[in-house]
């Protein structure tokens, strides 16, 4: 046993071995045992040879290539040593022998394909993660007079990456924020999600009506994606203490206020971004210490047991301590929990805190007024 361990060491240059390579050789050699065991219990002649032919097939499951020579090496040993007492006359037991020797060599080469692919992944897999977090820029502490956290919770890791986005930005307008949510998932979602962002970005800095950044970023999505791929979003706008909210196909975002929660549905429903949304804005005038969450539908569809997270009846409690940042983190505890760490959709979360008022409240626009009216 102590050489099987050194020839896996030696293969691995020294380094420490994978949880792989030690799940696969240990199963292997487990399975080998347990075929020895029988094999010497019934005695003379060899008649189980021919079954260490799996150990190097199991091996090859979980193990690179490497373990699986090691584990396909030593059965081949085994079987040797007992057609050899069974005797030279025992043809049967030789040619299982040379059987378990060449399902080593098969065996290995299946593990280094599958190694080779599961490489692959994890490649892509980094890439577009890396990809995603190029395009999703960490917010706060602050941003203008607001505290301000996002949050990105992603998916078990067998699930795509997705196309949800979010951005906060201090503007001549006051502070301004977007979250979204592109149709469907991948490096294609990704790839949209940045169109959106970075037509935001721009026009944010330029639009005195949040109707107008909503016409410009629906132009960008038409001319980016198909017919029947679209971005839902919700954009919030904060300025002296007046918050205007237009929505379109969005879940509402949620505010806490003195313990109560009111979700802020717009006055109208309105599609998505592709779709040539025509919104109606909400207004409503914030008092000091009032948090707003922002989210995505992974976080109002998450669920167990056919039963959603109660992110309404919970947010008080998740939302209402510390930082923003804490109330996030809270909420991502208690989704993880509920959900026992199997979500189906990435989520992304904005909270922010209003403080009051730094200066006089700026008068609200009468396009505001005329659409909240």
């Amino acid at each position: 046993m102590l050489v099987a361990v050194r020839i896996p060491l030696a293969l691995s240059g020294g380094r420490p071995l994978s949880p792989g390579f030690r799940a696969g050789l240990g199963a292997a050699f487990v399975l080998l045992v347990l075929i020895s065991a029988v094999e010497l219990a019934d005695g003379s002649p060899a008649r189980y040879v021919g079954l260490m032919a799996t150990v190097p097939f199991l091996a090859a499951v979980f193990a690179p290539w490497q373990a699986v020579l090691v584990a396909g090496g030593v059965a081949t040993v085994a079987g040797m040593v007992f057609a050899f007492f069974s005797g030279l006359d025992d043809v049967p037991s030789f040619i299982n022998v040379i059987g378990v020797g060449l399902a080593t060599g098969i065996a290995a080469v299946v593990a280094m394909l599958r190694q080779r692919q599961a490489e692959r992944i994890a490649e892509l897999a980094k890439l577009a993660t890396i990809a995603q977090q190029a395009v999703l820029r960490t917010l706060g502490p602050k941003v203008g007079t607001l505290a301000v956290a996002g949050r990105y919770i992603s998916a078990t890791a067998a699930a795509d990456i997705g196309g949800d986005l979010y951005e906060a930005l201090d503007t001549p307008y006051g502070v301004r924020m977007i979250i979204g949510d592109v149709r469907g998932k991948g490096l294609d979602a990704v790839r949209t999600a940045s169109i959106v962002l970075g037509s935001y970005r721009h026009v944010a800095y330029e639009r005195a009506d949040l109707r107008a950044i909503v016409a410009d970023l629906d132009r960008a999505v038409a001319r980016s994606v198909g017919d029947e791929d679209f971005v839902t979003a919700c954009l919030v706008e904060e300025r002296g203490g007046t918050l205007t909210i237009v929505n379109c196909g969005h879940p509402a975002p949620i505010l806490i206020r003195r313990g109560e929660v009111i979700t802020l549905d717009p006055p109208a429903p309105a599609p998505p971004l592709g779709f040539m949304p025509v919104v109606r804005s909400r207004v409503e005038r914030l008092e000091p210490g009032d948090r707003l969450l922002m989210l995505t539908d992974g976080l109002a569809e998450a669920r167990r047991d056919g039963e959603f997270f109660p992110i309404t009846d919970r947010a008080r409690k998740l939302l209402g301590h510390g930082t923003v940042a804490d109330g996030l983190a809270s909420v991502e505890s208690a989704l993880m929990e509920w959900v026992q760490d199997r979500l189906d959709d990435d989520i992304a979360l904005i909270l922010m805190e209003y403080s009051g008022p730094t200066q006089a409240p700026a008068p609200v626009p009468s396009w505001e007024l005329g659409a909240a009216n």
